[in-house]
């Protein structure tokens, strides 16, 4: 397991919420795939997110002394919490002001590697025909 967190996003949690549902339970190249042809700008910096928890993972199977293979890696959790606010504020009629609040956001994304299932070996078919009786109606004729 790898993880990857990017802290206080210049990006409010509710668009980054669109996106990251998009690739919870993905595995990582097809998570990748959809981050790269999104239309949202949030696409962006969860891709970033994501490579660097690919690179995370690579790091600690080398540091291990373990081999990983990157296509079994898969997007295991994968959230948005909400960072600090930006408050500002905004002119308004009368000499008053309004707040304005820049969300920020918290990516978090954990790959885990998907085990590998390995297909049992099916029996040999029989080189005999096989007999099958024909289908026909079972009801007698009156």
């Amino acid at each position: 397991m790898s993880s990857a967190i990017q802290r206080t996003a210049r990006q409010s949690p509710y668009k980054m919420r669109l996106v990251i549902d998009q690739i919870r339970g993905k595995d990582v190249n097809e998570a990748l795939g959809l981050l790269k042809f999104s239309k949202k700008h949030d696409a962006k910096q969860i891709e970033k997110v994501l490579n660097s928890a690919v690179a995370n993972a690579e790091f600690k199977a080398r540091e291990g002394n373990e081999s990983i293979d990157v296509d079994t890696l898969y997007v295991a959790h994968a959230i948005v919490n909400e960072g600090p606010a930006l408050r500002r504020f905004m002119p308004a009629a009368q000499g008053r002001a309004t707040p304005i609040r820049k969300r920020t956001s918290h990516v978090e994304i954990i790959l885990d590697a998907r085990e590998v299932k390995l297909r049992a070996a099916r029996p040999a078919r029989s080189a005999e025909p096989s007999t099958k009786k024909a289908s026909g109606s079972s009801r007698s004729k009156s």
